[in-house]
């Protein structure tokens, strides 16, 4: 109260009204990776990017070996406009640890392991540095054309046998890769691009001969613990902590790690549940998985439902694989390259975010940038795939590929879809933020009045934007904060309890037309 000691006429100025809230930003994306270089000085701390140029300034092109420029290439073309970037290991560090100029003991790129063709459709690579031997055999007699009989044996005598293999990735064909890679533990494959009939794609019967390879040290390798980081330092999804402006998490190279051979099936999972753990944990930001490449969708919904098992409402998977033009095609490599869609997918979680709203669900949307699919998925196929919680990325003739489902990796039905759960989150850090001000206010009546009319006002807003379902904003939502919520125990604790409710619009996913015979009548 301030003193008056002399007659005359003053002005105060107070604080009566609502403080309104601002929004909360909803398109920022976190990528984890590796890259070409690292900015002069940087450790692994994540930089804010706000265009490709300004990643190339500081981390470089393309690299082989690396997703990550890949990845944040399809963010921007796909409408993104705020990344920030962490690079876990550059390719110029890469080969200063190799030519021992570096004492570093981070990992370097995911290189591939020594390797051979199996034919012209398959190469192979040894699980281990012993010498292996894989035999291709005719199946039995009446077999179709195109399966074969794989042997491989390892050099203390283990033999394993995949009968009745093919390059068939139809529901329910044995195909060779989907069923090295899950039962073997000798060798990898990968297959071979080509347009062949699949009785032509048969590796020639022999035997072909894997050498031994000098083992590894263990201090080059790609680990989970690699993608985990540490807060202190900055790096890692520890780092990201630190981040407040974060909203989604993609890590496209734990996939080149698995493509290498550094990191098992078991491996990604160990990422991908430490990435939801650290979403879960933050609660502002959203989690945008690739599922394993080669798999068809059998295999991925055997992978997702038996070995992963995620259940979680702050992440979405997205199958299959994508063909991208190959920025490194000048230098001898294939026109195309076959990438995880999550980074184009995020690109397309920031322009649905500014075209029509974080409310609106980021599907039937084009995915700017895409040649083609790994598989074709079929609406028989995906029947299985999006009741649990693998959202499909498909080509429709004369609308271009888009992706086609909107679920998260939960099994609660309330947090089924991804808008819906970025939606909450959104407002609850809206609210976070615009409601600062009321920490050591006194907790009065005055106060609880103050905050609902702040809150409310805010989510009138929200409402008229389309994100709230109800005709009318009391039907929208509510805002509580009385003596009821805030007694004098309560008060003493010196706590403040507001109570909100809120009705997000959620996506029409199932368009049904009833159509029925009348007379005319």
């Amino acid at each position: 109260m301030p003193n008056y000691l002399s007659p005359g006429v003053y002005i105060e100025e107070v604080d009566r009204g609502s403080k309104p809230i601002q929004s909360a930003g909803t398109s920022v994306c976190a990528f984890i990776g590796f890259t070409e270089r690292r900015p002069p000085g940087n450790r692994g701390e994540a930089v804010l990017v706000t265009s490709w140029s300004q990643y190339t300034n500081a981390f470089g092109g393309f690299v082989p070996g690396a997703l990550l420029p890949l990845s944040v290439y399809g963010y921007f073309l796909n409408g993104g406009g705020i990344c920030y970037v962490q690079s876990l290991m550059s390719a110029e560090e890469q080969m200063a640890q190799q030519s021992g100029s570096s004492s570093s003991k981070k990992p370097s790129l995911p290189m591939p392991a020594k390797n051979s063709e199996l034919g012209a459709s398959l190469t192979v690579e040894p699980k281990g540095t012993k010498e292996v031997t894989i035999t291709v055999g005719d199946p039995p007699p009446g077999s179709p054309d195109d399966q074969f009989t794989l042997t491989v044996k390892g050099a203390d005598g283990t033999e394993e046998v995949f009968g009745n293999v093919t390059f068939e990735k139809k529901r329910g064909s044995r195909n060779v890769v989907d069923v090295v890679n899950k039962e073997s533990k000798l060798i990898k494959l990968t297959e071979i691009a080509s347009e062949a009939p699949l009785a032509e794609r048969r590796p020639a019967v022999g035997t072909y001969t894997l050498p031994a390879s000098e083992s590894k040290d263990s201090s080059s390798l790609v680990a989970p613990s690699t993608f985990e980081g540490d807060l202190t330092e900055r790096v890692g999804l520890a780092g990201l902590e630190a981040v407040e402006e974060i909203t989604m998490v993609c890590v496209p190279d734990v996939m080149s790690g698995y493509l290498s051979g550094q990191l098992s099936r078991e491996d990604v999972k160990a990422v991908h549940l430490a990435v939801i753990a650290h979403c879960e944990k933050m609660k502002d930001r959203f989690a945008i998985l690739d599922a394993l490449p080669d798999l068809n969708p059998q295999s991925v919904n055997d992978w997702r439902m038996k070995e992963a098992g995620y259940d979680t409402q702050f992440a979405a998977l997205y199958y299959p694989w994508i063909w991208v033009a190959n920025p490194l095609a000048a230098d001898g490599g294939p026109s195309a390259i076959k990438i995880p869609p999550s980074g184009y997918v995020a690109g397309m979680y920031a322009r649905v975010d500014s075209e029509r709203g974080v409310h609106k669900a980021p599907a039937n949307e084009i995915l700017r940038g895409v040649l083609r699919l790994e598989l074709n998925v079929s609406k028989g196929e995906q029947d299985i795939l999006n009741p649990n919680g693998i959202n499909c990325i498909r080509s429709f003739p004369g609308r271009g590929i888009r992706v086609w489902g909107a679920r998260t990796l939960s099994s609660d039905a309330s947090w089924r879809y991804i808008n819906v759960r970025r939606l909450f989150s959104n407002i609850e850090e809206s609210v976070y933020d615009g409601t600062q001000w009321v920490v050591f206010e006194p907790n009065d009546m005055d106060l609880w009045a103050r905050v609902k009319r702040t809150i409310s006002a805010y989510l009138t807003n929200v409402w008229r934007s389309g994100a709230l379902f109800g005709a009318t904003a009391d039907e929208a939502f509510f805002v509580k904060c009385d003596a009821e919520l805030n007694p004098p125990e309560v008060r003493d604790a010196g706590m403040l309890i507001v109570e909100v409710g809120i009705s997000p619009v959620k996506p029409a996913e199932f368009v049904i037309f009833r159509f029925s015979q009348t007379n005319g009548a």
